[in-house]
């Protein structure tokens, strides 16, 4: 099981949508049978059974185990990540292009390029998945506590000076072996989350 998977297809971002489906995902983090989440999610299990197929047919759970009772073969089941995520893909004709409106102060082109990164990972995810090889990728995320608007300011125009310092120095455009890595670096207000038992 992933810890997280990118759904592309538009087809398997609708089957996931749906809330019960949503739901069963949940609770199969640890395998199960339709009998087993039946009594939990307090449905049928010929419903279960159904939805199920639903979220097996676009791999989103998975076959882990077959046990014999009786007549009856029950079929353990397991979701495929922990979490997913929906690439824009999946809405191909409405995803977000940043090169439409390039404008590194505003909050929606941060958000199309955000989800050009998700498009991105999620094909390389999936095609090196296929390659059985990993992705190299580097991220770094962590938080800062301006004083004013103004030290805000500062600190943006230092990290771009840094970052376009850091470019020019390893940057080589005649590498004939050399791979083109994106760069994103990204700046916003934190957002706080309640507990849900709140």
């Amino acid at each position: 099981m992933f810890s997280v998977a990118v759904i592309e297809d538009a087809e398997a971002a609708e089957v996931s949508l749906d809330p019960v489906r949503a739901r069963l995902l949940a609770e199969l983090a640890e395998p199960a049978s339709a009998t087993m989440l039946a009594a939990r999610v307090d449905l049928p299990r010929q419903k279960v059974n159904y939805h199920l197929r639903a979220l097996e047919k676009h791999g989103l759970v998975e076959l882990v185990e077959e046990r014999r009772k009786g007549n009856v073969t029950e079929r353990m089941m397991r979701a495929t990540a922990s979490s997913y995520v929906i690439s824009p893909t999946a809405l191909s004709a409405v995803q977000p292009d940043p090169a439409q409106s390039p404008d590194r102060l505003s909050a929606r082109w941060l958000l199309a390029v955000a989800g050009r990164l998700v498009r991105d990972v999620g094909l390389l995810i999936t095609g090196a998945t296929k390659a059985r090889k990993r992705v190299a990728t580097f991220a770094i995320d962590g938080e800062v506590r301006f004083s004013s608007a103004a030290d805000r300011a500062a600190f943006a125009e230092e990290l771009t000076v840094a970052i376009t310092n850091l470019v020019s120095k390893y940057h080589d455009e005649g590498a004939e072996q050399g791979r083109d890595h994106r760069i994103v670096v990204a700046v916003h207000p934190s957002v706080r989350t309640e507990p849900e038992e709140r």
